[in-house]
């Protein structure tokens, strides 16, 4: 996919979203780093349910580690490995507590420094809270950029340093969500749906779905 497309298709989604969020629900930097521990491998969906009660129960370092991990275990019980996620929320509220005033920094660095902290989660913290240029490549992302064709690559980081390079300025703050929502609800693993894609003409993928055929009533 060559430079104008590129542009071409960010201008298309920008026109159908122009102002994307996240679907996870936060009110802070903090909110949304335990969040963004608790989303892997889980649905966005899932752990507004299990937060809802959880941040209105705690929702600072302090008070989740007054929780412990027998108080906080429960709210977060409904969610896929929930055990090693309790034990990196608390250990990542003590650090916080310890190194940065109970504040998320933000800062690669100190973020990928905290337990349960990686490079995408520490993406979506420096994009969504702070407002930073990043992409945090998912398994949507990762889908859509090469499908598309938009930045094709083999690993996960090859397809963000190639999509930091070719997404134009000014919808490198967003371009994060665009594309996480364009591959949740329409370059979707199984069955892409190509036949309502607004980028489908622009798009490179050799194995579109076609429309479904109408048979026409028996005579």
């Amino acid at each position: 996919m060559n430079q104008p497309k590129r542009h071409e298709l960010f201008a298309r989604l920008r026109a159908l979203n122009p102002n994307p969020k996240t679907e996870l629900r936060y009110a802070s930097p903090f909110e949304l780093l335990i969040a963004v521990i608790l989303s892997a491998q889980a649905t966005d969906k899932s752990v507004n349910k299990a937060t809802s009660s959880l941040f209105r129960a705690a929702n600072t370092p302090a008070a989740i580690l007054r929780l412990g991990l027998a108080g906080l275990t429960p709210y977060i019980q409904s969610i896929g490995l929930y055990n090693s996620k309790a034990k990196n929320i608390l250990a990542t509220c003590r650090q916080l507590l310890e190194e940065h005033a109970g504040a998320v920094p933000p800062l690669r660095e100190a973020l990928e420094r905290l337990p349960g902290v990686g490079r995408k989660t520490a993406n979506v913290i420096l994009n969504t809270a702070f407002g930073e240029a990043t992409i945090a490549v998912d398994t949507h992302i990762f889908r859509v950029a090469n499908r598309t064709g938009l930045a094709p690559g083999k690993t996960v980081r090859a397809v963000e340093d190639k999509l930091l390079k070719v997404v134009p300025p000014e919808f490198a703050r967003d371009a994060h969500h665009w594309l996480i929502l364009h591959g949740r609800y329409v370059c979707k693993a199984r069955k892409p749906d190509c036949p309502i894609c607004v980028l489908a003409d622009l798009c490179e993928y050799r194995h579109k779905t076609l429309p479904q055929m109408t048979r026409a009533p028996a005579s």
